[in-house]
């Protein structure tokens, strides 16, 4: 039951695998996970679902079969995952985890208008908590781990550059309100309404619905607009940099391999080291 307990990790989980069936598993469940996603938006079209709608029942419940196997596994094998806690402290602590949560939000709407009754516009919401399993691509991507790192790692950067970016905000709206409420007073009716205009030109969107029309009010315009083509680039910048540190971070694949052959004078069985060319 060991046995079969490691082996049965190791297959849902392709990272810590050796076998190509761990590798085919993995490409098994990320195919089935965008499919599922795919399927979401093929069900907004009232033409599709009435011509496919079978069909796509019938994906459903596959999908949500194979995604419930995989949740009972993952509980079980939970020990395995973290082997300095006991089984029922395992098993816990997986399903309180960021990606345990996401494998039962997942499933969970196919079930509950089983359950209990529940209305139908209700029902049609919840089937939207679907697209939650996308999220769990990050467990079988590296690069979606890379991602996942380089966001936890530059959390505190972000979060700075997302507070000055609210001030700044709060700030220009501020002003504003108070250059534009005498010429606009059905436009510019309170701070609130002057933040939708310090967002659509922070971020350079500008969608023209609200704009200034007083001279104070385009100057403050214009420097807000200008200032937000770097606050917007901040957060890149940051990102970019983290991406390109963990890049190299990286261990460089192996440019060497090993070659036996003969000893042309003993006849025996020598390793020959040969470094393969680097790509230019």
């Amino acid at each position: 039951m060991k046995k079969l307990k490691q082996s049965t990790y190791h297959l849902i989980d392709g990272n810590r695998g050796t076998h190509k069936a761990d590798a085919y598993v993995d490409i098994f469940i990320s195919i089935l996970i965008i499919l599922t996603v795919f399927v979401v938006f093929l069900e907004s079209y009232d033409g599709i679902v009435s011509k496919y709608g079978a069909f796509f029942n019938w994906f459903e419940r596959f999908s949500i079969s194979i995604f419930l196997i995989e949740y009972i596994l993952r509980i079980w094998t939970a020990d395995l995952l973290y082997p300095e806690l006991s089984k029922t402290q395992a098993r816990f602590k997986f399903i309180f985890s960021f990606f345990g949560l996401i494998d039962l939000v997942a499933i969970l709407p196919f079930f509950i208008p089983l359950i209990m009754k529940v209305d139908l516009r209700i029902i049609r919401s919840l089937r939207l908590l679907r697209l939650v399993r996308i999220f769990k691509l990050g467990r079988h991507s590296g690069s979606l781990k890379l991602v996942g790192e380089v966001l936890r790692e530059t959390r505190f950067d972000l979060l700075v550059t997302m507070f000055v970016t609210f001030i700044l905000l709060i700030v220009a709206s501020t002003l504003m309100f108070y250059l534009e409420r005498d010429a606009q007073p059905n436009t510019f009716k309170n701070i609130g309404q002057a933040m939708w205009w310090a967002v659509a030109t922070l971020t350079t969107v500008g969608y023209g619905d609200i704009y200034p029309v007083t001279g104070l009010g385009k100057l403050l315009s214009g420097f807000i607009a200008l200032l937000g083509i770097g606050i917007v680039a901040l957060p890149t910048g940051i990102i970019s940099s983290a991406f390109v540190e963990k890049m190299k971070a990286r261990p460089k694949k192996n440019t060497q391999k090993h070659l036996n052959c003969a000893c042309p004078h003993c006849g025996k069985e020598v390793e020959n080291l040969v470094k393969k060319p680097d790509k230019g």
